[in-house]
Order: C-alpha cells, then structure tokens, then sequence
C-alpha cells in the first residue's frame, strides 16, 4: 500500500514540474498586474481576494474614507446652499461655491471617466453620471435658464452612496474570508550543527539540503526526503485522496501535507519557490487571469443605456432647432431640454438600489450561512447549468468510519449479506454480533496509542476499548505494514496484507469498496474491517435539488481511486465522474466541461482541496466548503459554503435568483418613472426638481424593496 502510495507521489510531483516551470517567471509580473487593475475597476472581484493581506486594509480604509467624503459633503452642499440664498453672488462666483463639494464627492467618479474614454471604453456608469452633473453645472450659464448647482452634487452625492452600500457588502463577505486564509507553511524549524539546535525560518529562506525537523500536527513546509522517522501524511489537501499515506525512511515527502503522527527529519531538495505548495498557490493565481470577469449589473446596464442617453440629448439639442428654421433664436431653448433630458436620465435610483439590493441578497445568504463574494457571482450563481464537485470533503465528510466487519475464513461480499442474514438462526445473528464484537474490540486496543486517522476509526467504533481493561503490551509499529500488540494473553496483528504474509496468516480480499484493514491473532486470520469515508448525510439530496433548480449536469471529479469514485457516483446518481486525477487533469476536466456548457449557462466547481484551488479559480463561479476546506480554496472561490453542507447549493442558486429578480423590478420601475419624466422634460413641461423628486421618490421606493432580498 505505502509503495503504491509513493510512487503515485512521485508521478504528482514530477507532473508539478512540467505544468509550472513557465508560471514562475510570470509570476512577480502578475502581481504587479493585479495591484495596478485594483485601482481601475475596483468592481472586477478579481483582484481582491489572491493577494494578500494589504488589500483588505485598503479596503476598509477606502470604505472609511468614503463615508467621510459623503459627510464632508453634505456639509459643505448645506454651506453653498445657505452662501446661495443669503449672499448676492454672480452665477460665476456662485459655481465656485458649488464646485467645492462637487470636486470633493465627484473627483473619483470624474478620473474614472476621464480613464474609460481614454481607454476606449466610454460609456460606463461614471461617464453617465459625469456628463450629466457637469450638463447640470452648465445649464445656468444659458441665457435665461435657472442655476441648477445642488442638484449636480446631489446626483454625485447619490452615486456615491449607492458605491459605499455595494463596497461595504463585499468587504464584509471578505473579511469573513481573510481569517480562513493560507495552506502556505508558516515556518520551518531548521536544524543548525546538532539535532539539538533547531532554528525557525521563513520556508523562503531555508536553502535546499538543509535538514528541518517537522512535528505532528505541522505542515511539510518544503519538498524533501525522508532521513530519519516515520509517519502518516494527511495529503487530502493536495492529492484528494481520503487515505493517509504512511512515509518512512528514504521516502519523498511534498510541501503541504499536514504530518499526522511521528517527528520527522527531512532533507529539503527543493527551494521553496519550487515547492508543491508555491506551485498550486502560483496555478490558482494565473486561473484566475483567464476567469471571465462577471461585470456588475450596473456596469452592463450603463453600457446599453449611456450612449442612448448621450446620443438623444445631442439629438434634443440640435434637430428641433434645424428644422424649426430659426436656429440661433431657439437653440438654448432646446439645448437646456437636452441638458434637463441628461440630468433627469441619471439613474439615481437604480445606482443605489441596485447595489442594496446585491448588498441584501449577500446579508441574506450569509444568515444562511453562505458567503458570496461579491455582486457579480449572484448573476453568475442565477445561471448555473453544470455543477462540478471535488468527492472527498465535499459529497464525503472526509473522515474515516468502520463501514463493514467481516470475521472469520469466510467473507460475506456485499450482495449475499442481506440473504444471508435471513437465513441465520437467532444464536447464529448472535455468534456473528460476537463475533464482530471481539474483532472490533481487538483492533481498537491494538491502535489505542495510535495516531493515525485509521487508528482513530477503529477506536471510535469500539469506544468502549479505553474502560473494559483488558490489559496490552508490547505495542510496536511496523512501518508499512501495521501494528503488532499482545492484547491479554494473544499476539494481535492489525495491518495490511504485507504484514499478514509476514505472520503467515492466509488472509483473502474482499468485495467492499474501501480500505481493507486485516486482523490476524497468533498468526491465524481472523478476518478484516472496511474502513471508508462516507458520503455526507446530506449529499444524495443537494443533487436531487440541484436537479429540480434546473442543473442538466452534474459531474465529479476526484483524486481518490476509481472503484471508491463508482460507488459514490451510483450512489448519488451522478451524471459523469472522473477518478484518479491530478491537480492539472481536473483543470483540463474543467476547461473541456466549459467549452462544452451551453450558451448563456455557467459552470460551478464545487470544492474543499488545495489541489481544487486551481479548479476553483477557473469555472465561473467556484464554491468552497467552508467548515474543513482549506485555506487556499476558500481564497479562491467565489461563494464559501461556511457549514460544508451541500444542500445549501441548491439554496445559494435560488436566492442569487430570487435577488437579481428584485434587482430587475426596481430597474423596470425605475426607468418606468424615468421615462415619464423624460417625456414631460422635452416638451419642457417638468422642472430640474422634479426630476430630483422623481428619483429621490424612486430611490426610496426601490430601497425598501431592495430590503425584502435581506429576508431569506
């Protein structure tokens, strides 16, 4: 068993290889990249969460600022207003006035625009909002017109709000995010002239040949080699496979696994940069490049409605006058219709409700114990089509329990069980409960000091081990094999076939799907317990909802081996499973999945691993497990399921659609009300203020309903 193990391992790491030698040289480039987009689009989630710890003070302190700025500017906007009313200024001299909170409130909004056109991608919502504050500013200076000032801060004043609400809505689901954060080993204990001197180092520094000490309960914090030792390896972060692996003397050891049972001495052969660990957290980083980045709806909606807007208040301004013949005489007529026409088409009330109304669906699913990352995974959520999962931790619990107990010469395969049990007399069931019992009992006391997730199993399924004192001795482990004991007055074996060849003991195989744990006592076979992961409680029905919310495909795909993979797939009634992968197959799994998903449906992988990070990052929305995954997957998914149940998928899709069907009302109602303004605007029969009224009216309209998404 620990031979095949090894060998699987050295295929892994040497697949590592080849697959990342040409991200490290991206990979300082890629930072640099990634802090430059955070300034552009501060929407685009990509960036946010990837990169350590700095974003996150920014972003609390953006938010801080934030609310300081609308602070600062209300105050200033009642100072201009009072300077308005009580002094006699001139238009001019009344502008700089107003100027002051609309540069303080709009600035930011202004250099967006400014920055999309010069990028060639005019028509976002900042354009839209500064055409029509500085078309505001502009109207007084018309020959006849009104000063329309406030109302050009109030707009900005509003937009700014709705950004606060939408920011504020992701920076909580990230803080709830930082603190799970980071598979990367923190330190390594290295050993200088003696094994007693043991100094701790950053992985980064610790240079390759170098001996580090790793203790139970640590992290392998560098690729190495065994050189004095044995233990277990929980390597279900990195390979997906649910059993431990056993490691001796001479075996090579991977960054990333967590060291179970025994302290180990390891001869680093790689540097840390070279490291498994730095390699899967450098993959989940380049996926996340060519992820499609999922505007936020107010961004898609701007794309479409600014250049209408922009083109019909041109059209305004200059068609009437032609046609009437007398240009010069009714031109700033029109031209003050047109730039009425553009300060009432600001979207006031969408710019704020559309944003609560995600900020609302988030608070919502994050009572239930969901986490979604930002507004734009609740449009990518509405849409699922294929849903992909990760087997161990995610369908399973990705624990280990006792499943079958077999005494005795013969083995019961599974089928024949239930027949055969009809046919038992009453002292036979007994005999057999006997002997299940005695089997139990004496493989719990030989792994009472075991550390081992096996040994646990056993233990927990006999827990009476620890109380019945039955005495045990001389308990020795024999790497690769299992453990000797003498329980009483017999010499007990519990093990692996290698060690019932080595007692001479006739074991046999057996039909269950699991890890097959042999028991011989005084060199005779006394039969054998399955151990296994189990499904979840929950599992078989989050698929059945998934398929009633519309899912045409499910799929699994898994490290763990093929025979473990079919039974849960039957199981559950999975619709394609996939077994015996590595890391970079399940991204290739995912990217053929993908290219084969239909128009306008999307693809969510569904994790827990490290090695899923990669996965994670590259489906469109990627779900993580929150209770037991690891750090680096909860960093790079999407929505995190916090209590790993997976029925609260089915729940996640139905409320990221009941919210964008709120966020569709509010945007109907509100371009209903805009459109009527509009109207009345171009035959000049609305006022600057009633189209202020009208959306402050909508606004707070489609505040309240935006509030009916907190509700689950």
């Amino acid at each position: 068993m620990a031979h095949m193990h090894h060998h699987h391992n050295e295929e892994c790491s040497h697949e590592h290889h080849h697959h990342h030698d040409c991200c490290c040289s991206h990979e300082h480039h890629h930072d640099e990249g990634c802090a430059h987009e955070h300034h552009h689009e501060h929407e685009s989630a990509c960036c946010a969460h990837g990169h350590h710890h700095h974003h996150h003070h920014h972003h609390e302190g953006s938010l801080r600022q934030k609310l300081w700025l609308i602070g600062a500017t209300v105050v200033l906007l009642l100072i201009a207003v009072w300077i308005e009313h009580n002094m006699n200024l001139t238009t001019w001299q009344l502008l700089l006035v107003y100027l002051v909170p609309y540069l303080l409130i709009g600035h930011e909004t202004l250099k967006e625009a400014a920055e999309g056109i010069a990028h060639g991608d005019a028509f976002n919502e900042h354009f839209l909002m500064s055409v029509a504050t500085i078309g505001a500013l502009a109207i007084g200076f018309l020959p006849g017109a009104e000063t329309e000032f406030p109302e050009a801060v109030f707009v900005m004043l509003f937009f700014q709000i709705g950004e606060l609400f939408e920011g504020y809505a992701e920076g909580k689901s990230r803080d709830s995010i930082a603190h799970l954060m980071d598979i990367r080993p923190d330190v390594a204990h290295v050993e200088q002239s003696s094994p007693a001197e043991v100094t701790d180092m950053a992985p980064e520094a610790v240079a390759v040949g170098s001996i580090i000490v790793v203790r139970p309960g640590e992290k392998i914090p560098l690729d190495g080699v065994i050189v004095e030792g044995s233990t277990s390896l929980n390597t279900v972060a990195l390979t997906g496979e649910s059993v431990p692996r056993d490691v001796a003397l001479g075996d090579e050891v991977v960054s990333g696994c967590v060291n179970l049972s025994g302290v180990v001495r390891v001869r680093t052969i790689k540097s840390f940069g070279e490291s498994t660990v730095s390699k899967i957290i450098s993959l989940v980083e380049h996926a996340s490049e060519n992820k499609s980045k999922s505007e936020t709806f107010i961004a898609r909606f701007a794309r479409v409605y600014t250049p209408i807007v922009v083109f019909a208040a041109i059209a305004l301004a200059l068609l009437p006058p032609l046609f009437s013949g007398h240009f010069v005489e009714s031109f700033p007529t029109w031209l003050y219709r047109a730039l009425l026409f553009l300060v009432v088409s600001c979207p006031c009330a969408l710019v704020i409700s559309v944003p609560l109304t995600f900020f609302g669906g988030i608070g919502g699913a994050s009572r239930k114990g969901i986490l979604i990352k930002g507004a734009n995974y609740m449009d990518v959520l509405a849409k699922v089509g294929t849903v992909v999962f990760d087997k161990t931790g995610t369908l399973t619990v990705g624990q280990f329990a006792v499943t079958a107990v077999h005494p005795g010469e013969h083995c019961h395969s599974s089928s024949s069980d239930e027949t055969a049990q009809q046919a038992l007399s009453p002292q036979q069931v007994q005999q057999q409960a006997e002997a299940n019992r005695r089997l139990l009992h004496l493989a719990a006391h030989v792994e009472h000091f075991s550390t081992h997730p096996i040994g646990a199993a056993l233990r927990d399924a006999f827990p009476e081990e620890a109380t019945d004192g039955c005495h045990v001795s001389n308990v020795e482990e024999i790497a690769g094999q299992g453990i000797r004991a003498q329980v009483g007055d017999d010499v007990v074996c519990v093990g692996n076939t290698k060690m019932m060849d080595a007692v001479g003991a006739h074991w046999h195989d057996c039909s269950h799907v699991g890890t097959i744990i042999h028991v011989a006592i005084n060199g005779e076979y006394a039969g054998h317990i399955v151990i296994n992961d189990q499904l979840k409680a929950d599992s078989a029905q989050a698929i059945e909802q998934l398929k009633a919310a519309g899912v045409e495909r499910t799929v699994m795909l898994t490290g763990d081996r093929q025979e473990v993979a079919d039974n849960v797939a039957h199981k559950l009634a999975l619709d394609e499973w996939h077994a015996a992968l590595l890391p970079n197959q399940k991204v290739e799994h995912v990217e053929r999945l993908l290219a084969e998903k239909p128009e306008g449906k999307n693809l969510a992988f569904v994790g827990d691993g490290i090695n899923d990070a990669p996965v994670l990052a590259r489906a469109d929305v990627g779900i993580a497990m929150g209770g037991l995954g690891s750090d680096a997957a909860i960093e790079a998914a999407d929505v995190v399921l916090m209590d790993d149940k997976p029925t609260k998928l089915a729940l996640a899709i139905n409320l990221a659609r009941r919210t964008i069907g709120i966020a569709r009302q509010n945007v109907a109602f509100a371009i209903g009300v805009k459109i009527a303004v509009l109207v009345l605007a171009t035959f000049g029969l609305a006022t600057m203020w009633m189209a202020v009224f009208a959306d402050v009216g909508v606004t707070v309209l489609a505040v309240l309903n935006a509030m009916r998404a907190l509700k689950v």
